[in-house]
């Protein structure tokens, strides 16, 4: 009888391997008590029976116990078939949340089609596609992602809708149905040609998103929060004037209520037939679309790492993808304005740049001094310049 604890921000999982026996049931009780209680402050608590393979009354009673404690911030995941079917039969599924065990599946041999801040995503056949979320991605956050893919829907974001939770090692994964789909970086890969037509498409989609008012009670998040939350967390990396500069920036962005998603590179988005589709709904906020624009010119334009795995495409055809967009985006403006616009745009990129550190703390010390080499080049250095740029963000109206 095993048992372990993780705790990530107060979302901590329980997980339990073995027989729970009336006799193992007696010796763990207190260890489970004392490890909860060490591991920090809970704010939600999930059971994780995968390797669970039988469950006595003495098991019940601790379970009990810890939902009576936790009250509805305590779930129960991954139950066996039989040992599901000894919480339906004495009636647990009614007094707390009890979930199956998921169905597990191989991307191996399949072809990767997508990479977002959250997960990879993978064709596994003609009509299906799996996003796989990165390695320590909670139910809840799973759960989070599909409502609000759900409420972006109904608004009118043109998001496909996953079908099937499922598990993929380690991970967590999203199954969706699209018939022959492609990424648009797959597609303007093969049909060069196509660059006009599909950059229209590309931002027709950002006009659409941007076209949406998300409305007070949503539960949408904050781009704006979420970005200095970002800031913050990278404080092991910078300095605090460096900080300063890229709080400077977010701050300046004028407020919004439109519908970002905040990661719409060109491998991230599906085309089936004439119709560009998101799955990666895992930084969808509300905001100024600036901010949208600017993290799109991070990933298209001056994306740190591997460009050609990341998005999909040679860097010099993206960025004209990018830069054919932004034409069609701002359709009827002068090329003054839009060259005013791209400055603003290239500008609040830079927190996009290095924030994106943010979602691991346990990036390799190269991918790390990349970066800090990289700050100085594009954002320290140019201080003055961003500064004066971002005195300029109140003029872009919606």
């Amino acid at each position: 009888m095993e048992i372990s604890v993780n705790n990530i921000n107060g979302l901590a999982t329980l997980k339990i391997i073995g027989r729970l026996d009336t006799y193992a049931a007696s010796k763990i009780a207190g260890q489970i008590t004392q490890e909860l209680e060490e591991c920090g402050e809970i704010r939600q608590l999930v059971c994780d029976l995968e390797e669970l393979d039988y469950i006595s009354s003495s098991g019940l009673r601790i379970m009990l116990g810890l939902a009576k404690k936790y009250k509805n911030n305590f779930s129960i995941i991954e139950a066996n078939p039989t040992v599901y079917q000894v919480f339906e039969t004495t009636g647990f599924v009614k007094l707390m949340k009890i979930e199956k065990a998921l169905r597990r599946l191989s991307v191996e041999e399949c072809q990767e089609i997508g990479k977002g801040g959250v997960g990879v995503v993978y064709r596994l056949d003609d009509d299906t596609i799996i996003k796989v979320f990165r390695e320590g991605t909670t139910m809840q956050e799973l759960k989070n992602e599909i409502n609000m893919a759900k409420e972006a829907f109904v608004m009118g974001m043109p998001t496909a809708i996953s079908f099937d939770i499922v598990r993929v090692g380690n991970q967590y994964g999203l199954v969706y149905e699209l018939l022959n789909a492609e990424t648009l970086s797959a597609c303007l890969k093969r049909n060069p040609e196509r660059l006009e037509e599909l950059a229209k498409l590309y931002a027709g989609l950002f006009r659409q998103l941007h076209s949406i008012e998300v409305p007070q009670g949503s539960s949408i998040p904050s781009v704006l929060e979420n970005e200095i939350k970002a800031i913050n967390h990278i404080g092991r990396y910078f300095d605090q004037e460096s900080l300063d500069i890229l709080m400077e920036i977010v701050k300046s962005i004028p407020k919004g209520n439109r519908l970002l998603h905040c990661d719409l590179q060109s491998k991230n988005a599906m085309l089936q037939g004439d119709e560009l589709m998101l799955i990666d709904m895992g930084e969808v906020g509300y905001g100024h679309p600036l901010t949208d624009l600017g993290h799109s010119y991070s990933a298209m334009v001056t994306l740190l790492g591997d460009y050609a795995s990341i998005i999909g495409l040679p860097q010099e055809l993206a960025v004209k993808l990018w830069h054919r967009m932004i034409h069609h985006y701002f359709e009827g403006a002068s090329e003054e304005e839009i060259t005013h616009r791209i400055h603003q745009i290239e500008v609040v990129s830079c927190v996009r740049a290095f924030s994106w550190l943010s979602l691991s703390d346990s990036f390799p010390e190269e991918v790390i001094r990349m970066c800090q080499d990289a700050f100085k080049e594009r954002v320290a250095d140019r201080k003055d310049y961003i500064k004066q740029i971002c005195s300029t963000f109140g003029d872009w109206e919606m």
